[in-house]
């Protein structure tokens, strides 16, 4: 009898912690402000450069702010969202969870990104973790600064996604640069050289196996190891707080890949 008794116990504590995953939002959103830490405005702002990003490249990029992880590590509880709502296209898993748990007075702050089978070739952890959490993200988020840090993160993510630059470029530039101040031959370069050339051909971005992308030419002359600021690229419109024009999750599928950290 004891024996039954600690197994009901355990399957209702089981039963307990699973019922604190949020439910897949209806109507589907792609931002989930449940701990209440942007403004409308910003929520808009996420949302509606959200949607119209997944409709131009199908990859699903989900904020979710969360008060509580309930026990939960950081990564399953992302892992078990992106599961559990199906987030990314079937068939392609190319969906991306990051969750954020505010910092409280008595716990940490916590931010993970999973991502789904599909992409975890290109967006390694390490990428994830040493420049995209580290560099982007956790120093906004220090600041009580929560939407700037996501947009900055995100920016970078759809950027890679996209093919615009690789991850290893991304973390090759941080890696070059930590260091500070630019010699002053590169100055010259930059702005004799190479800028009338980009003018000349009227490029954006870099086509591969050539220079790096023109925002991360420029990032190198602030002698900085982040482009943050970019958030302010981020389209206006789209869903409105509390709803969104979202079609809805594809039935993408999270295998573990992902990184994330605390402050």
């Amino acid at each position: 009898m004891k024996s039954i008794k600690l197994i009901l116990l355990f399957i209702g504590i089981t039963l307990t912690a699973f019922a604190e995953i949020p439910e897949r939002p209806n109507p589907p959103r792609l931002v989930n402000d449940f701990a209440n830490v942007l403004s409308r405005n910003e929520y808009n702002q996420l949302e509606g450069t959200l949607e119209q990003f997944a409709r131009e490249t199908s990859t699903q990029i989900v904020v979710v702010t969360v008060k509580d992880l309930e026990g939960y590590d950081p990564g399953d509880y992302a892992f078990r969202l992106g599961e559990n709502w199906g987030v990314g296209q079937k068939g392609n898993d190319n969906g991306i969870i990051i969750l954020l748990k505010p910092k409280e007075a008595d716990s940490n702050g916590q931010i993970f990104v999973a991502t789904g089978y599909g992409l975890e070739g290109v967006l390694p952890d390490a990428v994830v973790n040493s420049t995209v959490v580290d560099n982007e993200m956790i120093p906004h988020f220090k600041e009580n600064n929560y939407y700037k840090g996501l947009a900055s993160g995100i920016k970078v993510i759809m950027d890679i996604t996209r093919g615009e630059y690789s991850a290893q470029e991304y973390q090759e530039y941080y890696a070059q640069n930590r260091g500070g101040g630019i010699p002053v031959l590169f100055f010259i370069i930059l702005f004799f050289v190479v800028l009338p050339i980009l003018r000349g051909r009227r490029r954006r971005f870099y086509s591969p196996g050539r220079s790096l992308p023109f925002w991360v030419a420029m990032g190198m002359m602030s002698g900085g190891n982040s482009h943050r600021g970019s958030f302010n690229n981020f389209s206006s419109g789209g869903g409105s707080f509390g709803g969104g024009g979202f079609g809805g999750f594809g039935g993408g599928s999270f295998g573990g890949g992902g990184a994330g950290g605390s402050w």
